[in-house]
């Protein structure tokens, strides 16, 4: 199979020595056609792009990801100005048990901001 391959180069090498001119005319002529067939395809079958330029998703979720911290700390932030709120109210000494049930409630809600569940 290879001695074949090798059989069928050098009688077309031999070919291509005998007759060049004939080779240049060829390989002119299919170059030429193929230029020309891509110049009709770019102006008459002209390529739709709808959009160029799209975010990857993995940008896209990242974005999504950034609200929800930015929502996240903004409730902890609340949560830590209702907290000192109660904190110079018990050092006032003015703390009601419904103020002490909302301190737990606030601090639980903290903890669990913080660590993400």
């Amino acid at each position: 199979m290879i001695d074949q391959a090798i059989l069928q180069y050098k009688k077309f090498y031999a070919f291509l020595e005998k007759h060049p001119k004939q080779f240049f005319v060829a390989a002119m002529l299919i170059l030429s056609v193929s230029f020309i067939g891509m110049i009709i395809k770019g102006v008459f079958f002209p390529v739709q792009e709808k959009d160029s330029f799209q975010l990857p998703k993995l940008y896209s979720q990242s974005e999504q990801k950034k609200e929800q911290i930015d929502k996240r700390e903004k409730e902890i932030e609340n949560n830590l100005k209702q907290l000192s709120f109660y904190k110079i109210k018990s050092d006032q000494g003015s703390l009601t048990r419904e103020d002490s049930v909302k301190i737990k409630y606030l601090y639980n809600q903290l903890q669990k901001l913080k660590n993400g569940h």
